[in-house]
């Protein structure tokens, strides 16, 4: 569309912009009143889960949390989405996971062994997510234990926790876990005895 440049000319119609609302009609209420039918609330609080709406991991979680009010699908999508993006703080990551496990068990399974497995996630948090996962898969939580056991970077006590929590889901796996920690020459005393004592209940031919 060209812009007028010249003068105007008598009977030219000026476009004027659109007033918002009438002025013998009040304005309409905005989105945030309680007429809001749970449809649209619901692909509202969708919407501030995803990370494009909101850079806060706790806006995040938040909204998410709402949202499994509802809609539960679309909550365990949300928490789902924030237990495995890295970029999100390891609290708040775990809480994603353990609201998604009150929402669908089956689906904070994978939530959790990103957690569990995450070698940049804080030591306890890791635990707290293999421990989750024991609750909603056994099955999944002994290669989760066995990571955490195994790994050196781990604290000891850390270690040691996982490796108990592996003889309780798995205690044919366990006998690895222990005898990694056994071993470690880097690992306290007290915890590699505590290791060596775990694996003769677990595999007394170890």
């Amino acid at each position: 569309m060209r812009r007028q440049t010249g003068p105007i000319r008598p009977g030219h119609a000026i476009k004027r912009p659109q007033r918002l609302g009438h002025p013998r009609w009040p304005a309409r209420p905005g989105p945030e009143p309680a007429r809001l039918s749970a449809w649209d609330n619901g692909t509202d609080l969708a919407e501030k889960a995803d990370t494009a709406m909101y850079e806060d991991d706790e806006d995040r979680i938040d909204a998410a949390g709402q949202l499994a009010e509802h809609n539960p699908g679309a909550a365990a999508e949300a928490c789902s989405a924030i237990a495995c993006d890295q970029a999100v703080g390891d609290e708040v990551r775990l809480s994603a996971a353990e609201l998604l496990a009150g929402i669908d068990p089956r689906a904070a399974a994978p939530a959790c062994v990103a957690i569990a497995r995450d070698g940049t996630v804080g030591d306890e948090v890791r635990l707290s997510a293999a421990e989750l996962l024991a609750g909603v898969d056994p099955r999944a939580a002994a290669p989760a234990c066995l990571a955490i056991a195994c790994d050196g970077s781990v604290g000891d006590e850390v270690r040691l926790s996982a490796a108990e929590l592996l003889a309780d889901v798995d205690p044919r796996a366990a006998g690895p876990a222990c005898v990694a920690i056994a071993r470690d020459g880097t690992v306290g005393d007290e915890v590699r005895r505590s290791a060596a004592e775990q694996l003769a209940a677990v595999d007394p031919s170890a």
